[in-house]
């Protein structure tokens, strides 16, 4: 896939005038997690939690600056960090992602004979597809409806936390927090010079010189 915003680093803003010191804290704290780190799952269910993140959101290998999503879920989990509401139907968060990591690990068990981070690529993602569309087994998920794990929980949280790192607003042209500088030209298909520059056909080289600019 060709990059839509080629040559932008948001990470050039750190020390201009768009980002302030509350906001540089922030982002100097997620870029600093250690994604081999994990502090709420337990030894037993970290390697289920990586292996269901790197489905949801696969990562290349060759990425520079990869998005550490098993360990800012597990610091979310960690701190306690709720989002203000919850689903009648689904357990607390906590509760919620340890019954849904035994619950998928013991379906990978019973169709394959194994964990879910040693199945091959097509078949965990034929099993999160089945967890997705609840066609698991209703004992396994006892307590905990899967389609509502899935969504609520396993995509939320872990969409969620691809799209709060600079990695991932890199892809979408986003600037990050617009403290103190915020936007001026407002309007339909206007920019600011701050603002990446998206590639357009014909004009690729031209956005290119523009994102190497903007800080």
């Amino acid at each position: 896939m060709p990059e839509r915003y080629p040559g932008y680093d948001v990470l050039r803003k750190h020390d201009s005038p768009s980002w302030n010191d509350q906001t540089r804290a922030v982002i100097d704290e997620r870029l600093a997690i250690d994604p081999n780190s994990h502090r709420f799952f337990t030894d037993e269910e970290w390697p289920t939690m990586r292996a269901v993140c790197d489905r949801i959101v696969p990562q290349t290998v060759a990425r520079p600056r990869p998005v550490p999503l098993a360990a800012m879920v597990d610091r979310k989990l960690r701190a306690a960090t709720s989002d203000g509401y919850r689903y009648a139907e689904l357990p607390p968060m906590r509760v919620a992602w340890r019954r849904g990591l035994a619950a998928i690990d013991a379906e990978a068990k019973l169709r394959h004979g194994c964990r879910f981070h040693e199945l091959g690529m097509p078949d965990r993602d034929a099993l999160l597809s089945a967890v997705q569309l609840g066609n698991v087994s209703k004992q396994l998920w006892r307590g905990l409806p899967p389609k509502s794990f899935f969504t609520k929980r396993v995509l939320h949280d872990i969409v969620g936390a691809y799209y709060a790192h600079p990695t991932a607003w890199n892809e979408i042209g986003f600037g990050g927090p617009a403290s103190p500088r915020g936007y001026v030209r407002m309007n339909f298909d206007r920019r600011d010079p701050w603002e990446a520059s998206e590639a357009r056909p014909g004009r690729e080289q031209r956005a290119r010189r523009e994102n190497a600019r903007v800080g």
